[in-house]
């Protein structure tokens, strides 16, 4: 069989196509039901409905290192990674009866906590050489000195919120 130019572009393509169809979405975040149905059966009592998200973290490309004159090694040594995460919406209703002390106050309490995108960064080390540059009014040797050592603080950046109400 003898494949021609146009022929081969043509099944590039077709494959190109297969790829990027057959490759998966990235989801901020997986939708989950609690099955609560077997306490209401068990214990005879209104279970609360609870449904939420799972997050997907979402790691990105580290930190690079940056050299400065006079250090041997890069900071940071431990490059710093940033994740990224949605917490999905949560929402909680729960009956609460004889809310009162009658019956005819009976009523349901929620919890609704939206959407947050919530960003982290995870620790990183600098560390410092015990030599310093070699020293040209040393014959080129390099100075012992103090070796640095320390730790960047990780971070946390989100604003969740949460709504509760009585119906």
């Amino acid at each position: 069989m003898k494949m021609t130019a146009r022929g081969s572009i043509a099944a590039l393509m077709t494959c190109m196509a297969a790829a990027g169809a057959a490759s998966p979405a990235v989801a901020d975040s997986v939708p989950v039901g609690v099955p609560l149905d077997a306490v209401e059966t068990t214990l005879g009592v209104a279970a609360p409905r609870v449904a939420t998200a799972v997050p997907v973290p979402v790691v990105g490309a580290p930190e690079a290192p940056r050299h400065h004159t006079g250090d041997l090694l890069p900071t940071p040594l431990l490059p710093v990674l940033p994740i990224a995460t949605d917490l999905g919406a949560t929402h909680l209703t729960s009956p609460l009866p004889n809310l009162a002390g009658s019956p005819e106050t009976d009523g349901e309490g929620s919890l609704d906590a939206p959407e947050t995108t919530l960003r982290t960064r995870s620790p990183g080390a600098v560390l410092g050489a015990p030599l310093s540059m070699p020293d040209g009014s040393n014959f080129g040797i390099p100075n012992v000195v103090a070796p640095k050592l320390g730790l960047i603080a990780p971070e946390l950046v989100g604003a969740p919120t949460a709504l509760l109400g009585l119906r």
